[in-house]
């Protein structure tokens, strides 16, 4: 059946077209390995609408510009979505290529190719304007000169990834936001240079954002976060961990903004109190995730506020919360997310927290995971029983 006889029975059988929807499913180098079963199926499989998705992560360390060039050249427009995650290998002329021979590319992963400047951001904007995903994460020679490019060529991006590029100011987002007001995801993680001003361009042109990360931001303060809240009442995850100049006062302005909240992580944060969190739990009753690490001033009135208004509590982390005792984590076992909820809770570092506090999680279910490392007054006895 597997020989170089174009007319094998399964050849016969299977009408070509059959063959090719089944050709449809299978990874690459399934792919290539069935490109030398016969010509026949060579045929098949370098067809290009099976190659409409790519990801060549599994391959990062032997990819070349050329081997782009080429599968740039076999899709053409078929292409679709493409991972070169990793690829350090792969540098602008490959990705000038690529642009112009798959001009209906939507999806494209381009993180860690370190290779990549502005002249790549520059051919997609000339030649894909249906972009709507775009991974920069460490390409750190991206500037505020790719977001201006990607502004005119790119209407239609929904999410942009520029962790780490910490050349970008705030005039690359300014420029960014103005084309590309339908934006629904933006991670600026270690973009260092930005501003509260940067923020401000973001809050008043991105009505529709619903993920922000601004990790490690270290200059924000409550000033651009505000704006952020007033102007994007859809976000539902943001990331301002690190960023140790925020107060209560962005607590406040979630609550009363910004209702569908789902994941906020802010750890380091360390001038958020229990007062700010009560007011969003009051307010935020769809909370999934929270990362509370190293917020030193709560205490249980904050796990208390939680049980109470957040049913829908899957994950939270209280490492490092040194205020915290197992009369709050009692709260937390007797609250509504308890039986069925919540499935991760990290307690590292409490030092009041003792086997009282395993005893209070029993009734929780569907908890994966807790951690408790140095946890000095958790004993093998008390872990074992909560087993």
């Amino acid at each position: 059946m597997f020989s170089n006889n174009d007319e094998a029975a399964i050849n016969k059988k299977l009408p070509k077209e059959l063959l090719l929807r089944i050709f449809s499913f299978l990874d690459v180098v399934t792919l290539c390995r069935c490109a030398q079963v016969s010509r026949a199926w060579n045929v098949l499989a370098l067809d290009g609408s099976n190659w409409q998705r790519i990801d060549l992560f599994d391959f990062q360390r032997d990819i070349e510009g050329r081997v782009v060039e080429n599968i740039s050249k076999r899709c053409g427009g078929f292409l679709r979505k493409l991972s070169l995650r990793g690829c350090l290998g792969v540098g602008d002329n490959a990705l000038r290529t690529f642009a112009q021979n798959c001009r209906n590319i939507e999806v494209l992963n381009l993180n860690g190719c370190t290779k990549i400047t502005d002249a790549t951001c520059t051919s997609l904007s000339k030649f894909c304007s249906k972009l709507r995903h775009l991974d920069l994460a460490s390409c750190t020679s991206i500037t505020n000169l790719s977001l201006k490019a990607l502004s005119e060529g790119c209407p239609l991006l929904e999410q942009l990834i520029i962790s780490w590029c910490d050349q970008v100011t705030k005039d690359g987002i300014q420029a960014l936001v103005r084309g590309c007001g339908g934006l629904r995801a933006l991670s600026l993680k270690g973009c260092t240079q930005l501003e509260d001003e940067a923020l401000k361009f973001i809050g008043a042109h991105c009505p529709e954002l619903v993920t922000l990360n601004l990790q490690t931001c270290l200059q924000i303060t409550d000033d651009g976060l505000i704006t952020i809240c007033r102007g994007c009442h859809k976000l539902q995850s943001l990331c301002a961990s690190g960023c140790s100049n925020i107060t209560d006062a962005i607590l406040n302005a979630l609550g009363q903004n910004c209702p569908r909240l789902r994941i906020l992580e802010v750890a380091r944060c360390s001038q958020l109190t229990d007062v700010g969190f009560t007011t969003l739990a009051r307010n935020c009753h769809e909370l999934e995730k929270m990362d509370l690490e190293e917020c030193v001033q709560i205490t249980d009135s904050t796990l208390i506020q939680l049980s109470i208004h957040c049913p829908r509590l899957q994950v939270l982390s209280l490492s490092h919360c040194e205020l915290i005792t197992d009369d709050g984590i009692r709260h937390l076992g007797n609250g509504a997310c308890a039986h069925d909820r919540l499935e991760v809770i990290e307690l590292d570092n409490c030092p009041l927290i003792t086997d009282a506090s395993l005893e209070h999680l029993k009734s929780c279910h569907s908890l994966e995971r807790i951690e408790l490392y140095d946890c000095q007054q958790i004993t093998r006895a008390g872990i074992k029983r909560l087993r």
